[in-house]
């Protein structure tokens, strides 16, 4: 509840007027839609009557929105705060760039305000491995470009209506993780550009809903997303080299990430 009440709280100092706020309640338990409702009376409330997961309660979401008639619909956590210009740079990147499809924001770790968590994200269809470009950095302006990229973290990403008109929801056959990096190959795929725009800026706490960086549900999940991703969207003959790039690379990002968090934990 916490988490959503800063939220929304950062949320109410935006600059960009002409948005509404929507909160899926997945089925929760601790009290915290009444709470919620009551310090914060104008934003609206779905609840579901159980946990849809990522997939499932953001359609839901998007359904509600696109029949409000909605020329976009941003997915935001909740475990994040945002700048109060962050929409409005988001909004202009479609504005100012022709044929973007879906576009995302440059998001630091709330726990560490200069340290990248995503600027930019990376699909290898020969790993299987989808990584956040940046991750961990300290920032030095050294993403600052506004650019293409091969996916958008489904933490912050703002779509034009006309995208999930064209090719269909979040696939809610992925349990969890998978399905942010499968929406965006299925717009790149029909021809929409995806963009990174570093004016942008969201603060996340980073798993917090998942049990934090190794958490065994984390991994696990994320490791049955990844051979999903490939299963659809590989080419046939990575397929000759699939069962050996596959695990090592599982194996080389996981090792890396923890060396590097106990590192940045000595300092």
């Amino acid at each position: 509840m916490r988490d959503t009440l800063e939220c929304l709280q950062s949320l109410e100092q935006v600059s960009y007027s002409k948005f509404k706020i929507l909160v899926v309640d997945n089925a929760s338990s601790d009290g915290s839609v009444e709470e919620i409702s009551k310090q914060y009376p104008k934003v609206e409330f779905i609840c579901n009557k159980e946990n849809l997961r990522f997939a499932g309660g953001n359609n839901v979401g998007i359904e509600y929105a696109l029949k409000q008639k909605a020329e976009y619909v941003l997915l935001l956590n909740n475990d994040t705060t945002v700048e109060k210009n962050f929409l409005s740079e988001l909004v202009n990147a479609f504005e100012n760039n022709a044929n973007v499809g879906i576009a995302g924001a440059k998001i630091f770790y709330f726990s560490d305000k200069k340290r990248i968590w995503y600027a930019g994200g990376r699909v290898n269809l020969k790993t299987g491995i989808t990584s956040h470009r940046g991750i961990r950095h300290i920032d030095n302006e050294q993403f600052n470009k506004t650019e293409e990229t091969d996916y958008i973290t489904g933490c912050c990403m703002l779509l034009k209506r006309e995208v999930i008109d064209e090719v269909g929801m979040l696939d809610e056959s992925y349990f969890i993780y998978g399905e942010d990096a499968d929406w965006c190959l299925r717009a790149k795929k029909v021809g929409y550009k995806l963009l990174y725009v570093p004016s942008a800026i969201v603060y996340h706490k980073v798993s917090v809903s998942s049990g934090g960086h190794f958490s065994w549900f984390k991994n696990w999940n994320k490791l049955k997303s990844s051979l999903r991703l490939l299963v659809r969207y590989a080419k046939w003959y990575y397929w000759f080299i699939i069962p050996i790039t596959f695990p090592i690379g599982v194996l080389a990002s996981y090792f890396k990430a923890k060396n590097e968090l106990k590192l940045l934990a000595g300092k």
